[in-house]
């Protein structure tokens, strides 16, 4: 069965997100291995830890992190980027001893309007990092929403950053459904859906897309505004979805949703009819 699932809690310890998890059905998860808000990262609970593994084998969930948005490797502040290494290397740490496979990050972003610097910026940082390692884990690259400042926007983008970088340390790209929209994408016409399926081919490869954050849009397309919202309920629309998740180059790809959660009800909801779009 193809995963399936949506970001989950870890409040209560992070053993807790794999039972939320369970409880929707998911056959997928995402979660934070700590606050995303903060520097400071307090230890991993070694029995959380023990439980977090015998829940994800017991139940049979595929398990990816996101780490913290605070990390930003292509910034100007030569101490913001040592600190965005320190925290990533602390994020992949964390997936290790979970033995989780994969980190999903957002490069980073540059007030600057040289985008080629601040890309450089960002491969530096990665190629810092991998001399810090070796992980079991994988670094997943996603692709950002085309607001002021992102580097990781374009498929050319993502595939440019991943050839300047330690391929033991890069594992793929997460592709966001709505970043890729609001980036200019339009996934709502065909042509411009096969025009990221052709970019995606040629600058990444279909083997190395592991995972898709399946959202709805809020924002139109082109407008760099990352606003996700209910499946079938933005600018994209059940229809393109459907068309994404059930194309050749992608339909065994595990879909994590990110959908708002505003109700209780949300990701039943939203699981539900993504459920309803796969052939």
């Amino acid at each position: 069965m193809r995963p399936l699932g949506v970001h989950v809690s870890i409040s209560g310890g992070i053993h807790r997100a794999l039972e939320r998890a369970e409880d929707l059905d998911c056959t997928a998860a995402q979660i934070f291995s700590h606050n995303p808000r903060g520097w400071a990262v307090k230890p991993l609970n070694r029995d959380q830890v023990a439980e977090f593994r015998v829940l994800r084998d017991r139940f049979g969930i595929h398990t990816v992190v996101h780490a913290s948005y605070l990390i930003n490797l292509a910034a100007s502040s030569p101490v913001l980027r040592e600190k965005s290494v320190v925290l990533m290397k602390t994020e992949l740490d964390r997936a290790d001893q979970l033995g989780v496979g994969h980190v999903i990050l957002h490069p980073g972003r540059s007030s600057e309007a040289n985008k080629e610097l601040a890309l450089s910026r960002a491969a530096d940082s990665l190629n810092m990092l991998a001399r810090l390692g070796p992980w079991q884990a994988k670094i997943l690259l996603e692709n950002t929403g085309g607001a002021k400042g992102d580097i990781s926007s374009r498929m050319t983008d993502l595939g440019d950053l991943m050839g300047r970088v330690s391929s033991e340390l890069i594992g793929g790209i997460c592709l966001d459904t709505c970043h890729a929209h609001t980036a200019g994408y339009d996934l709502g016409r065909k042509d411009q859906f096969e025009r990221l399926v052709s970019e995606v081919e040629r600058n990444i490869g279909f083997s190395r897309v592991r995972i898709i954050h399946l959202n709805d849009s809020k924002g139109r397309a082109g407008s760099g505004l990352d606003r996700h919202q209910h499946i079938g309920e933005g600018t994209i629309g059940a229809v393109a979805l459907g068309r994404l998740v059930n194309h050749s180059a992608f339909r065994q790809i595990p879909l994590i949703l990110e959908t708002p959660q505003e109700t209780e009800e949300d990701d039943r909801r939203n699981l539900r009819r993504v459920r309803e779009l796969l052939n």
